[in-house]
């Protein structure tokens, strides 16, 4: 293991950051998985992403030395472990048409290149071959099907380990207090002479009040976000507006408008649609989402149990 993480460090994905100087890899190697080699380049590729991701993300050096080692602990891992279902594939006797593996090929061309002439140039600039780029899709398809034979199609959820789930988890499924409101925002310039914007605020105000409709105000004057759903806000709660407007929120009843709030950077007119106290979501509301979560921790099980199995009976080697 220490020879592992010291492999992290040669490989220089920290760039530049991890500056240690550990002993040169054995012939480039990282790991034998039964027959096969996986290599300092394989694993630099892979796990090539995350690493940028953390570059952008991490500034500390030390929380990304920690974050960058860990990355590449589990992006071995799953280089591991993607080899293991291709050598259970071939143990397996199983076959894919080429024709299949073409089609998936295209497809992943379409998704992430646009065209062909785009991969190329990118296959280029990564110093890569279009046969290259095809033994890699393909070894992600198969990858995929025994994912799919041994994981997903499997995974069935009964209505009643939905409902038992609820049950266990009613905490994730309450809801605070909630207003329902409609605003008419109209903006003001920094600095500026802004009695224009006051007037308009107080004649749109006289209009509502003499039964002009709120939507219709909202959809033809107010410069907020929610101009293009009539000033709708949808369910929210009060502590997500600013300290004026959830002041004068809180004395509104339901249906009744407020008068002009004047802010420094806006006048605002708000009507307060609903209102709800504190509830559970019901089940039927939260029943598909509850099914997804199952689904999704009954993969993340079926799959460690499968990858476990094959563990076990394979030989793994660190460098």
């Amino acid at each position: 293991m220490r020879t592992f993480l010291l492999t992290c460090l040669t490989l220089g994905l920290a760039a530049g950051q991890l500056r240690s100087a550990p002993p040169q890899l054995l012939n480039g190697i990282v790991a034998i998985v039964n027959d096969t080699v996986i290599t300092e380049n394989e694993a630099r590729e892979y796990i090539e992403p995350a690493i940028d991701f953390l570059k952008r993300t991490v500034p500390s050096q030390s929380d990304f030395q920690e974050k960058a080692l860990k990355a590449y602990r589990e992006g071995l891992n799953q280089l591991i472990d993607r080899q293991l279902m291709l050598d259970d594939f071939k143990t397996a006797g199983y076959a894919m048409p080429e024709r299949v593996i073409e089609d998936f090929v295209q497809e992943r061309i379409r998704e992430q290149y646009g065209n062909r002439a785009n991969l190329i140039k990118t296959l280029k600039a990564r110093g890569m071959t279009y046969t290259d780029f095809r033994a890699e899709i393909r070894k992600q398809f198969i990858v995929e099907q025994m994912q799919n034979h041994h994981v997903s199609s499997a995974v069935l959820i009964s209505p009643f380990k939905i409902e038992t789930y609820y049950q266990e988890h009613q905490d994730d499924y309450k809801l605070p207090d909630q207003i329902r409101l409609r605003m008419i925002v109209l903006n003001k310039v920094a600095g500026a002479d802004n009695s224009a914007v006051d007037k308009l605020a107080s004649e749109i105000l006289t209009k509502i009040g003499g039964g002009a409709d709120f939507k219709e105000m909202a959809t033809i004057y107010s410069e907020g976000s929610q101009r293009a759903q009539a000033g709708d806000w949808g369910w929210i709660e009060k502590s997500v507006l600013r300290k004026e407007l959830a002041l004068v929120a809180l004395g509104l009843k339901k249906g009744q408008t407020s008068g002009v709030i004047d802010t420094p950077d806006a006048s605002y007119i708000m009507r307060l649609e609903d209102s709800r106290i504190s509830h559970m979501r019901p089940l039927e509301e939260v029943r598909d989402e509850i099914e997804k979560t199952l689904i999704s921790e009954e993969r993340k099980r079926l799959q460690k149990k499968y990858i476990d199995r094959l563990r076990e009976k394979a030989f793994i080697r660190f460098f």
